[in-house]
């Protein structure tokens, strides 16, 4: 409190500053509050507070310093504003102190938010918001916290709210926006409560939306602030944020919890999707709420495991069933677990039905439940007896299969599906298929359920039960519009399925029937009166051995009959002319098409596993539209139709497995649309003109030697995919060094297979079990592949812009004799065991002969032993030495370092994130240098042996006399260091000179420069140049401890340089990676590499560092 007299008191003005210094240090509030004295005075030390600083000013015992300080706090405590006598209450003292009191007691009010119990999983829920939340960024953020309702949205929200609000100067949280704006005034009310939020509890007025729009711009603009707007539902609220977003104070953040994920517009602001739990995290929050602890108690264990199954790790789910089952008897959960599968908990539906109920309209609601009782499943193993598993009844069918067979139905199903998106009910997978939750299946099935009490009158019926009573009965009615049949598969003495027999005349008043689905399901009767109106008929196991000639299937759109006893798919011709889709996979005994002259639309066909066919129809050249045709595995076939090159419009051909065929048609390069082209295990040896229009093609297995490609294959200029493997080729077959577009590239198990040379740029490179394989190379560096799986190569000794590996006696004599490897005879007939980065070949570590390692511009080698060669003139037991580079000789140059290090197997003693089992780090304190080399090769010691690591390190002029310089070694647990040691290397100045203009391998680079080229700051060398860091995998490197042993760089100041730069470095990356050609070309033929995982590693902290990137990363 300020007044006249204040800064007369030294003991006062020395409060204020330790004041103001708990301010900065621990975040406390601090209300300036002016008594009798104006804050311009406190602001500029005039009037009164002139008089006080003239007497303190003439004290010789005080220091003059310590005077400014007391000034430059008065200044800073006037700036942060406060209560003055003169402007409130009329200057009344007892109402000026009445408002003082309500104002701390606002202040004191912002009191975290009360939390549900057993908050399980929420440290990694919370991670990535909480990072986003303490970034340090000036813009105003936005972030969409989405999922399906129940999911744990809210309490997400109020968990990084409590975590986080108190570094904002205001902050609110709206709860239960969705309910609250439906009431009377309710947007009103809770602009009042946001104003009332941030202004820490001040009463405020509001009589209208728009007026109440005007003071939150206000309010918000004035300090930085944290909102939380929980449960938003309408576009219109999420727009009035983003138009609002300029008036908030700069580095204010929002958080909108909702379960219409399409409210966020993308790249307007950030999202995050809420994940159900997991299996663990469910059984844990379960047992919470049923047993009051982490786990069940004895005897409930199996009963707990099948809710938690049937909650689909739900929390909602979860903390309902478990709370209801609490303290019952096992008899009661036996009961209650039997009436789940039939009847879902009302409480949780009620919940769930909301985004139901949020649907634009009926058409929507109605696509929503076709979907929940048609076209999602779920695997079970259902068993009855002698049964056995459900197989082919699991349908998720594709998802563009789904959407024919609604539009079939009259739905404008593609912006439906996208409005189920948008409100969290469906998914779609990685496999292009439907997805929704089981708890919101169970939703959408309890709707259709509650339609009526007798089953005949509700429109959709899939439970076997009600299914099969229906056609029992044979009461159904034109309110079915769909309908599933699925029996137990149950295998008689004779090996074949017993079938549930029904008759054809119990579909006859289902005149609106559109879906059907039938599994193991036996009709006899004509079909002269069954439904004609069906789009989708699937009918697994179908008995007959031909489609009867009275089916009249005219409106039918697809037809799936898997694992079908037919023979012929019909007799004659059928009309079928909106069939789109044809599936008869796994008809075994299935020997001939039939004619496709009257199906004119057909756009799938699909005869994979159909082992006995042997003739497809002459009239399959006539279907027009035909896209897909799959023939997997119709081995019995011998030859395709000839008009099969007529299908101008097909894109997919798959005749994988039909290993009888014995010639492609030479015509095939003609389907000017084909696209994909899959002709695994055909041992045909000798490859037809394919089309230039493809995509995809995989030929594995197919007996194809080097000499198998035509020349033309070179012209292929959309070619993205390109699968080799099983076939007996030695190396890189030329035209694949033409073929410009290629992502994929595979040669799995190419036994023959010794080099691949010249590889073109691909993102993606397979090498497996190629038994032969030594050496890869790559058209040029900016050609290596972003992801390269390489496994069981035993003999792979070469990677380039990677590392190399040769025995000891090719190595240089030069570079031997500087390791004082002298004795080559007693080298050569030892061995080591080694780990190579082929790790699942070579993990085990067989022993071989000593070899060189080079890579990253240092040699490097590994010997059995602890007898160490050469001189070293310094040297530690332990892991790191230290010494200060000497003067120099006339004529010399300083060369580099030779280092070793010893080292055993050590007792594993706990987990280590370090990133490599060996790295070695060199540092110059003086020039403010470090080099980090994780060698991708090393000895391994076994038994008691001993393992001994010598390098040499071409540092050139990063060295110079005077120069402090230390070296560390860095271990996983299972190994141990016993001596390390290190020795300066010279050379003549001439012979330095000469070795500047010798063209230099990209595994040989030179880590040493020019002093002029090298930038202070931390290099990392060696590792996998076919990785890609992502931020996060740094910012969970950052957290570890060896992150700090290793760089030297202190957790705050990392923290300070991410805050500063944000994804600068990210961008950096990018761009460095477009320069690798120019500074090619303007280098010459001297390229100076040092590839590395480590590289990405530090640019995307430090931006410092990167500038060395940045030049050097070609």
């Amino acid at each position: 409190m300020f007044s006249k007299d204040y800064a007369s008191s030294k003991w006062c003005l020395d409060e204020l500053v330790l004041i103001l210094e708990r301010k900065r240090i621990s975040g406390h509030v601090v209300l300036p509050v002016f008594y009798d004295v104006d804050p311009s005075d406190v602001r500029k030390q005039t009037g009164s507070l002139e008089k006080a600083f003239a007497g303190h000013q003439k004290n010789r015992s005080l220091n003059k310093d310590k005077v400014n300080v007391w000034k430059a706090a008065l200044t800073e405590a006037a700036n942060l504003g406060g209560m003055v006598l003169q402007n409130e209450a009329d200057g009344h003292e007892s109402k000026f102190i009445n408002k003082i009191v309500k104002v701390i007691e606002g202040k004191l009010r912002r009191n975290p938010l009360s939390v549900a119990p057993y908050l399980i999983g929420m440290d990694h829920r919370v991670k990535e918001i909480n990072l986003w939340l303490q970034d340090g960024s000036s813009d105003v953020g936005i972030l969409v916290v989405y999922g399906i309702g129940g999911i744990g949205k809210t309490t997400i929200a109020q968990v990084v709210y409590n975590s986080n609000f108190k570094r904002f100067k205001g902050s609110s949280f709206l709860e239960n926006i969705r309910e609250i704006s439906e009431g009377r005034n309710g947007l009103v009310q809770m602009q009042i409560q946001l104003l009332s939020d941030i202004l820490n509890g001040r009463e405020v007025t509001v009589r209208s939306v728009s007026e109440g729009i005007r003071k939150i711009k206000d309010v918000i603009s004035c300090k930085k602030v944290l909102l939380v707007l929980d449960d938003v539902d309408h576009l219109s609220q999420f727009d009035a944020i983003l138009r609002m977003r300029d008036c908030f104070y700069p580095g204010s953040k929002i958080i909108i919890t909702t379960r219409c994920a399409g409210l966020f517009k993308a790249g307007v602001v950030k999202v995050h999707n809420v994940e159900t739990f997991n299996n663990d995290e469910s059984l844990e929050l379960f047992s919470w709420h049923a047993f009051g602890q982490d786990h069940p108690i004895e005897g409930y264990t199996k009963l707990s495991e099948k809710v938690v199954s049937q909650s689909g790790g739900l929390p909602l789910a979860l903390k309902t069933l478990g709370s209801s089952l609490s303290g019952r008897s096992i008899a009661v959960w036996e009961s209650a677990l039997k009436k789940l599968e039939v009847i879902p908990n009302g409480d949780i539906m009620n919940k769930l039905k909301i985004s139901y109920d949020s649907l634009q309209d009926n058409h929507d609601q109605d696509l929503f439940l076709h979907v929940a009782c048609f076209f999602i499943e779920k695997d079970k193993d259902v068993t009855s007896g002698g049964s056995t598993p459900l197989g082919h009844i699991i349908l998720d069918p594709p998802l563009d299969v789904t959407v024919k067979i609604l539009d079939g139905c009259d739905f404008y199903t593609t912006v439906g599906i996208q409005n189920l998106i948008d409100m969290c009910l469906v998914t779609i997978d990685g496999d292009n298929k439907l997805r929704m939750h089981q708890m919101i299946r169970d939703m959408g099935r309890e709707i259709v359920h509650l339609e009526s009490k007798e089953p005949e009158k509700r429109s959709r019926l899939w439970y076997r039960k009600d299914s099969l009573n229906v056609l029992r009965e044979k009461n159904g009615s034109k309110k079915i519009s769909g309908l599933a049949l699925h029996m137990y598969h149950v295998k008689t003495p004779s090996g074949n399925s017993k079938k549930v027999v029904l008759e054809t005349n119990a579909f006859t008043r289902m005149v609106k029937l559109r879906l059907l689905q039938l599994s193991y399901v036996q009709l006899n009767g004509g079909y002269e009166e069954f439904p004609k109106g069906l789009r989708w008929l699937y009918w697994l196991e179908f008995p007959l051995d031909s489609v009867p000639s009275d089916f009249r299937l005219e409106s039918l759109v697809v037809l799936e009959m898997h694992d079908s006893s037919l023979r012929k798919i019909w007799k004659g011709t059928k009309f079928l002319p909106s069939l789109k889709i044809l599936d008869l996979s796994g008809s075994g005994i299935l020997t001939e098409t039939g004619d496709f002259s009257l199906v004119p639309n057909l756009e799938r066909l699909i005869l994979e596993d159909c082992v006995s066919l042997v003739d497809v129809h002459e009239s399959i050249g006539n279907l027009e539209k035909l896209v897909h045709l799959n023939m997997k595995t119709c081995k019995n076939i011998r030859k395709l139709p000839k008009r099969i090159s007529m299908l101008k419009s097909l894109e997919t051909l798959i005749l994988s497995g039909c290993s009888s065929l014995n010639e492609f048609p030479m015509q095939i390069g003609e389907m000017e649309s084909l696209k994909v082209f899959k002709a695994d295990e055909i041992p045909i040896g000798q490859l037809p003109t394919l089309p230039y229009t493809l995509v995809v093609l995989s030929l594995v297995n197919c007996n194809l030697s080097d000499d198998s490609f035509p020349r033309e294959f070179g012209n292929i200029p959309s070619l993205q995919k390109l699968d080799l493997s099983h076939n007996p080729i030695c190396s890189l077959p030329d035209f694949i060094r033409g073929l410009t577009g290629l992502d994929q590239l595979a040669f799995g198990q190419c036994t023959r297979l010794k080099s691949l040379v010249r590889i073109p740029k691909v993102n993606s490179l397979v090498a497996i079990h190629c038994d032969s394989l030594e050496k890869v190379t790559f058209q040029s560096i900016s050609c290596i592949p972003g992801r390269f799986i390489n496994c069981y190569n035993s003999k792979l000794v070469e990677i380039e812009y990677w590392y190399k590996l040769e025995p000891i006696g090719r190595v240089d004599a030069e570079m031997r004799s500087l390791l004082g490897l002298c004795n080559l005879e007693s080298m050569e007939a030892i061995g080591i065991r080694m780990y190579t980065p082929d790790l699942l070949s070579s993990g085990a570590g067989e022993i071989g002969p000593i070899q060189g390692l080079h890579e990253s511009g240092i040699f490097s080698t590994f010997l059995p032993g602890h007898e160490v060669p050469g001189q070293f003139s310094d040297r530690s037991e332990g892991s790191s030495v230290s010494f200060t580079v000497p003067p120099l000789l006339p004529n010399l140059r300083i060369r580099g370092l030779n280092i070793f290090t010893v080292y055993y197997t050590g007792y594993f003693n706990g987990y280590s994130s370090l990133p490599n089992p060996l790295l070695l780090r060199v540092c110059n304190k003086t020039k403010g240098l470090k080099w980090i080399y994780a060698p991708s090769c090393h000895g391994v010691p076994y038994d008691e042996n001993q393992v001994m690591w010598l390098s040499h390190w071409k540092l050139g002029s990063g060295l110079e006399s005077g120069d402090e310089v230390s070296v560390s070694v860095f271990m996983k647990p299972s190994f141990r260091v016993k001596e390390c040691g290190i020795q300066l290397v010279h050379e003549q100045e001439d012979e330095m000179s000469t070795q500047h203009n010798t063209i230099v391998p990209s595994y040989l680079s030179a880590v040493g420069r020019e002093s002029s080229e090298f930038i202070p700051g931390t290099y990392y060398l060696g590792g996998v140049p076919f990785f890609r860091l992502t931020r996060e995998d740094v910012l969970g490197w950052k957290k570890e401890v060896w992150f700090n042993d290793i760089s030297g760089d202190s957790d705050e100041e990392t923290d300070k340089e991410e805050i500063q730069q944000g994804d600068k470095p990210l961008a950096l990356v990018a761009a460095a990676e477009t320069l690798v050609e120019a500074e090619r070309a303007s280098r010459g033929n001297k390229i100076l590499i040092m590839t590395t995982v480590f590289f990405l590693f530090l640019s995307l902290i430090s931006l410092p560092y990167f500038s060395f990137l940045s030049k050097y990363f070609i």
